[in-house]
């Protein structure tokens, strides 16, 4: 079983193709019923699904293991498990499938590949379409270059954290809430909660001054983990307590600078500007169209997987 976070929807001929990017296997999931929607018009792809496993025994016999239940986007926009397969997969319901458009989907699945590969062998494109659909989204140039180091230093962070022998995604959630309850106070559930947020990113809600705390935090961590040469989760533990602690300490000496608080409960669309344009209405970038546009970028840098 595939659990993903990294949700995209791709457009095929105006039809849409939601995809998940599993980075431990490196591969792209596509939904089936999605892509059998697109090589047969079909109204029900279950349908068609079904009758065409009865015409293919051998497929058949196969579908449980090239058809693993990943968690993806339902058209409700909650999360469900839904039968999908990878692009060997993939080209094996195509195969299974008589379709005039079996020729472009294929090239259209191979330029997916070749953009997760292009990306993989030069990170620098990842990061200028991350900026690219930041800028898009009216957030400004000092957050964005705030948010670009975090992505970077939260990366160091779970390379050291790996080093240490954490591997397990819950422990790397308990090391960041000991981490983010430090500076912050809260837990970053908490914090979501704070600023009335569900699934959306936190930091993608953070404000420039919480942005730089957080990753002064995470870097303090890194730091004071790599000098002890920590080992396990009690070790890690007390890394991410101290270096917390000392983005707190920061936050205190700012707050009484200021003489408030410096935590908000502000969420991104309270602060950032739509950009302007010509030729459309001013408004940000839709979610859809930021999937379109910020495939993997989030959760992979350099083809490694960045817990955030």
């Amino acid at each position: 079983m595939i659990m993903n976070d990294n949700f995209v929807i791709q457009l095929f001929e105006g039809k849409k193709v939601r995809i998940a990017w599993d980075a431990e296997k490196e591969k792209y999931y596509f939904s089936v019923t999605d892509i059998v929607q697109v090589l047969t018009d079909s109204v029900n792809p279950r349908d068609y699904i079904k009758k065409m496993l009865r015409r293919d025994p051998e497929l058949k016999s196969k579908w449980g293991t090239i058809c693993p239940p990943v968690e993806m986007l339902a058209p409700d926009g909650k999360r469900r498990k839904t039968q999908a397969a990878d692009l060997e997969g993939i080209f094996r319901i195509i195969q299974a499938i008589p379709s005039k458009k079996a020729e472009p989907v294929k090239q259209w699945l191979a330029e997916l590949g070749s953009m997760r590969v292009d990306q993989m062998i030069d990170p620098e494109l990842t990061f200028q379409m991350a900026v690219e659909d930041y800028r898009r989204q009216g957030y400004s140039d000092r957050w964005i270059n705030e948010r670009m180091r975090s992505i970077e230093m939260r990366k160091e962070l779970t390379d050291e954290w790996h080093r240490s022998g954490i591997h397990e995604p819950k422990d790397f959630a308990i090391l960041t809430n000991v981490l983010t309850k430090a500076w912050s106070g809260m837990t970053t559930g908490e914090y979501k909660r704070h600023k009335g947020l569900t699934k959306e990113n936190l930091r993608d809600n953070m404000t420039n001054v919480e942005l730089a705390l957080n990753t002064l935090a995470e870097v303090a961590t890194t730091e004071i983990a790599r000098q002890r040469q920590t080992q396990g989760m009690r070790e890690s533990r007390q890394a991410a307590q101290a270096g917390g602690q000392i983005a707190k300490n920061t936050r205190d000496d700012l707050e009484r600078q200021l003489g408030r608080t410096v935590i908000s409960s502000e969420r991104a669309s309270d602060y950032i500007k739509p950009i302007e344009s010509k030729d459309a209405e001013v408004r940000p970038l839709s979610e859809e169209e930021f999937a379109n546009r910020f495939i993997s970028t989030s959760c992979n840098l350099n083809g490694r997987k960045v817990m955030t």
